[in-house]
């Protein structure tokens, strides 16, 4: 298997074009103007899934049932912000550094997410666990399970691991289809990949 990264510098083309609310399909017309409203804009990773109503509708639902959780927006964004870094997702990591200040967080606990670290003990527990879920793809060690039950209830856990795959689902899709960054541009911690 032959495994191909990008620099995050490096000039490339989308490999299909985000469409405009006018011209996407019927069924997710509706969607991408709900996102403009509330975003201020479509962003192109969300109007590129719009060209699929099941890919757009996938993002769309996992985001809507991640919003019932109990950790929150900010452990949410610091969690995107570290997984982005993990996986060396460029369009992700700039999404969520803006959001993440749109959140409450601080340049600083950014920062550290992007490291792969927090200020939070909570916090840096689920985005321990989150590095063992992703560099193991999904087999982890009792003792990553235990160190991460120190900080999280069950539910937490089970809560971290979908909210990680959730944002493996758009850092692959962005590596995958090498989506237009429309975003203020943060460079990835290569030490943070996994």
């Amino acid at each position: 298997m032959t495994i191909y990264f990008h620099d995050q510098m490096e000039s490339y083309m989308a490999r299909i074009e985000p469409t405009t609310i006018e011209n996407a399909p019927e069924s997710t017309k509706g969607t991408l103007e709900g996102i403009k409203a509330q975003l201020g804009k479509v962003p192109n990773l969300l109007g590129t899934l719009g060209k699929s109503p099941a890919a757009l509708n996938s993002y769309v639902n996992q985001k809507e049932a991640l919003s019932t959780g109990v950790l929150g927006d900010q452990v949410g964004e610091s969690l995107a912000l570290a997984i982005a870094n993990f996986s060396q997702c460029g369009y992700c990591v700039s999404a969520h550094n803006v959001i993440g200040k749109m959140v409450g967080l601080s340049e600083e606990e950014r920062e550290l997410n992007r490291n792969g670290q927090s200020n939070d003990p909570k916090t840096q527990a689920a985005i321990d666990f989150a590095r063992a879920v992703v560099g193991g793809r999904g087999f982890i060690s009792d003792n990553d399970f235990a160190k991460a039950h120190e900080h999280l209830s069950e539910s937490e856990v089970l809560e971290v691991i979908a909210i990680t795959t959730f944002n493996l689902f758009t850092n692959y899709m962005n590596h995958a289809i090498e989506t237009e960054n429309d975003f203020p541009e943060v460079e990835l911690v290569a030490s943070a990949a996994v």
